[in-house]
Protein backbone atom coordinates (compact mmCIF):
# COMPACT_ATOMS: atom_id res chain seq x y z
CA UNK A 1 0.00 0.00 0.00
CA UNK A 2 1.53 3.32 -1.04
CA UNK A 3 1.65 6.16 1.43
CA UNK A 4 0.41 9.40 -0.07
CA UNK A 5 2.68 12.38 0.50
CA UNK A 6 1.06 15.21 2.40
CA UNK A 7 0.50 18.19 0.11
CA UNK A 8 0.67 21.71 1.48
CA UNK A 9 -2.70 23.38 1.59
CA UNK A 10 -3.58 25.23 -1.60
CA UNK A 11 -5.11 28.19 0.16
CA UNK A 12 -2.05 29.08 2.29
CA UNK A 13 0.34 31.79 1.10
CA UNK A 14 3.73 31.85 2.82
CA UNK A 15 5.30 35.30 2.85
CA UNK A 16 9.03 35.61 2.19
CA UNK A 17 11.35 38.14 0.60
CA UNK A 18 9.55 38.77 -2.69
CA UNK A 19 7.83 42.11 -3.31
CA UNK A 20 4.41 42.46 -1.69
CA UNK A 21 2.59 42.60 -5.02
CA UNK A 22 3.76 39.06 -5.86
CA UNK A 23 1.91 37.78 -2.79
CA UNK A 24 -1.10 40.02 -3.49
CA UNK A 25 -1.38 38.38 -6.91
CA UNK A 26 -1.17 34.93 -5.28
CA UNK A 27 -4.01 35.79 -2.86
CA UNK A 28 -6.19 37.23 -5.64
CA UNK A 29 -5.53 34.10 -7.73
CA UNK A 30 -6.70 31.87 -4.88
CA UNK A 31 -9.94 33.82 -4.51
CA UNK A 32 -10.51 33.79 -8.27
CA UNK A 33 -10.22 29.97 -8.12
CA UNK A 34 -13.36 30.05 -5.92
CA UNK A 35 -11.58 29.55 -2.60
CA UNK A 36 -13.72 30.82 0.29
CA UNK A 37 -10.71 31.44 2.56
CA UNK A 38 -7.02 32.22 2.06
CA UNK A 39 -4.48 32.19 4.87
CA UNK A 40 -1.40 34.39 4.80
CA UNK A 41 1.45 33.12 6.99
CA UNK A 42 4.73 34.79 7.88
CA UNK A 43 7.37 34.85 10.56
CA UNK A 44 10.06 37.22 11.70
CA UNK A 45 10.76 40.24 9.53
CA UNK A 46 8.20 39.14 6.92
CA UNK A 47 5.31 39.83 9.32
CA UNK A 48 4.99 43.46 8.24
CA UNK A 49 4.89 42.37 4.59
CA UNK A 50 2.09 39.89 5.42
CA UNK A 51 0.03 42.67 7.00
CA UNK A 52 0.69 44.86 3.95
CA UNK A 53 -0.46 42.07 1.61
CA UNK A 54 -3.70 41.55 3.54
CA UNK A 55 -4.47 45.26 3.57
CA UNK A 56 -3.64 45.78 -0.13
CA UNK A 57 -5.93 42.90 -1.09
CA UNK A 58 -8.77 44.22 1.07
CA UNK A 59 -8.53 47.91 0.26
CA UNK A 60 -7.43 48.06 -3.37
CA UNK A 61 -8.50 44.90 -5.15
CA UNK A 62 -11.20 42.83 -3.43
CA UNK A 63 -13.45 45.05 -1.34
CA UNK A 64 -15.74 42.17 -0.30
CA UNK A 65 -12.93 40.34 1.55
CA UNK A 66 -12.91 40.40 5.35
CA UNK A 67 -10.35 39.39 7.93
CA UNK A 68 -11.75 36.28 9.55
CA UNK A 69 -8.96 35.53 12.02
CA UNK A 70 -5.51 36.68 13.08
CA UNK A 71 -3.27 34.38 15.09
CA UNK A 72 0.09 35.38 16.52
CA UNK A 73 2.63 33.18 18.18
CA UNK A 74 6.27 32.32 18.76
CA UNK A 75 8.31 29.44 17.38
CA UNK A 76 11.52 28.27 18.98
CA UNK A 77 14.12 27.68 16.26
CA UNK A 78 17.49 25.98 16.64
CA UNK A 79 20.40 27.59 14.81
CA UNK A 80 23.35 25.75 13.28
CA UNK A 81 25.46 26.33 16.40
CA UNK A 82 22.71 24.65 18.49
CA UNK A 83 21.55 27.88 20.13
CA UNK A 84 17.81 28.45 20.30
CA UNK A 85 16.04 31.65 19.28
CA UNK A 86 12.42 32.72 19.39
CA UNK A 87 10.81 33.80 16.13
CA UNK A 88 7.46 35.59 16.02
CA UNK A 89 4.76 34.25 13.68
CA UNK A 90 1.48 35.53 12.27
CA UNK A 91 -1.36 33.87 10.41
CA UNK A 92 -4.03 36.06 8.79
CA UNK A 93 -7.14 34.35 7.42
CA UNK A 94 -9.09 36.27 4.77
CA UNK A 95 -12.58 35.17 3.72
CA UNK A 96 -15.24 36.11 1.18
Amino acid sequence: MAVEAKRPEDNVIYIGKKPSMAYVLAVITQFSDNKKEVTIKARGRAISRAVDVAEIVRRRFLNDITIKNIEIGTEERELEDKTKVNVSTISITLSK
